[in-house]
């Protein structure tokens, strides 16, 4: 009996090659279940760098919350539709580019306790790879130039840990435009870190030993103005000089105090393409994202890394949509870990969606290899549960496929 040919499509065609080279005995080494790919980088990562990834603010209830809240919104699929996974269209446009997908990897820092052989830079050949935008940290493990030229020609969008001084920030984002970056991720929630239990009882914080650093470290004009001009990523630098340059630059980019609105007409003087502002919760600051003339937000709480017992960004995601949508793009994270969380936070309006831990679990247990997998799986998820609800496309979505569930 010959074997069925792979779909045509790109993503759900993932699910037919995982079982045709199961008759090699050849397994995802990479689970496509989210909780089992997460039990498996616990076996192999150190504690310290498991629990930075996976801890929350104080309790862990926002970050319970997030999923919980997807639970929440039940899928009403609709049969006889005539659809097919050989004909699905999930592409979306944001910012005036079309995108095969609505996935975007998320901003993640110190990706080398992670990975520390290839840190980000696996993850972007692997989103290069894929087909997916990757966004990178300002906390990455690599520089910008490197990890830029390790996502090749993929779609690559840059996210900002505001710095305190103007002209640090001036430099970040011109390297980051000759780079290649295409679009402006600001952090808006982590001018100071949240009150990390995991972190904090292991008396952990990757940034005080230098790494997640490098962005800093490898730019001139922090060099310049907080080091005397000498780089702690010289080969002279001491175990004293990491530190203190790790100090300075965390002052920079985590030293307690926010920016205003009015500020972000700095980001607009200095950012010819879309700025995005990451962590919008409250349907009022939506409105001033597009007063301030912002092009799009990410409804987003951090992963309930910042703020404990705060709102599910899930929760947030509708009003903020009925609010903003029409003035500017609305994207979502936190929480994402299926194809049927995607297509929840579409039919609620999102216009993509961001995923940083399951993408983590990928890289700590089968690197490049590994992110690859989890985001062929999710992509194959979403096409899979779209067409077997009864659905074509992705702009087919609306809250009229959800219905509200108590737990």
């Amino acid at each position: 009996m010959s074997l069925p040919s792979i779909t045509n499509q790109p993503y759900a065609g993932y699910q037919t090659e995982i079982y045709q080279k199961g008759l090699q005995s050849v397994h995802p080494i990479a689970s496509t279940d989210a909780e089992a790919l997460e039990s498996k980088a616990r076996e192999v990562l150190d504690s310290t760098a498991y629990y930075y990834v996976t801890g929350s603010a104080s309790s862990g209830s926002t970050c319970q919350s997030n999923l919980r809240a997807f639970q929440r919104w039940a899928l009403v699929p609709r049969m006889l539709r005539g659809v097919s996974t050989k004909t699905v269209d999930i592409s979306v446009n944001l910012f005036g580019k079309k995108y095969p997908s609505p996935l975007i990897v998320a901003p993640v820092g110190v990706q080398s306790i992670i990975n520390d052989a290839h840190a980000e830079c696996a993850t972007a050949r692997a989103a290069h790879d894929v087909g997916v935008p990757f966004t990178m940290s300002t906390a990455a493990s690599r520089s910008i130039e490197e990890v830029g030229k390790e996502n090749g020609g993929g779609a690559r969008w840059f996210q900002l840990y505001w710095p305190s001084d103007d002209d640090v920030t001036a430099s970040l984002l011109s390297r980051a435009e000759k780079a290649g970056f295409e679009v402006l991720v600001v952090t808006l929630d982590t001018f100071q870190l949240g009150w990390r239990p995991k972190d904090l009882d292991s008396a952990y914080v990757p940034f005080l030993q230098g790494i997640g650093n490098a962005v800093g470290f490898s730019d001139p004009v922090f060099i310049k103005k907080n080091l005397d001009g000498k780089s702690p990523l010289g080969p002279d630098a001491k175990p004293q000089d990491v530190l203190q340059a790790s100090v300075k630059w965390l002052e920079q980019v985590s030293g307690g105090t926010s920016r205003s609105w009015d500020d972000l007409k700095i980001l607009r003087k200095l950012w010819k393409g879309p700025i995005v502002l990451k962590g919008i919760q409250h349907v009022q600051d939506a409105v001033m994202a597009a007063e301030a003339g912002m092009d799009g937000i990410v409804v987003s709480n951090h992963g309930g890394r910042q703020v404990d017992g705060a709102i599910a960004s899930l929760n947030c995601l509708p009003p903020i949509v009925d609010a903003v949508s029409s003035r500017l793009t609305v994207l979502f994270d936190s929480g994402i870990r299926t194809g049927a969380d995607i297509q929840k936070a579409l039919a609620l309006g999102a216009k993509g969606v961001m995923v940083g831990r399951p993408v983590m679990w990928g890289l700590a247990v089968d690197g490049e290899d590994g992110v690859k997998a989890v985001l062929r799986g999710l992509l194959a998820d979403l096409e899979l549960n779209l067409t077997l609800s009864g659905l074509r496309t992705v702009s087919e979505l609306g809250k009229d496929v959800l219905v509200r569930q108590e737990l």
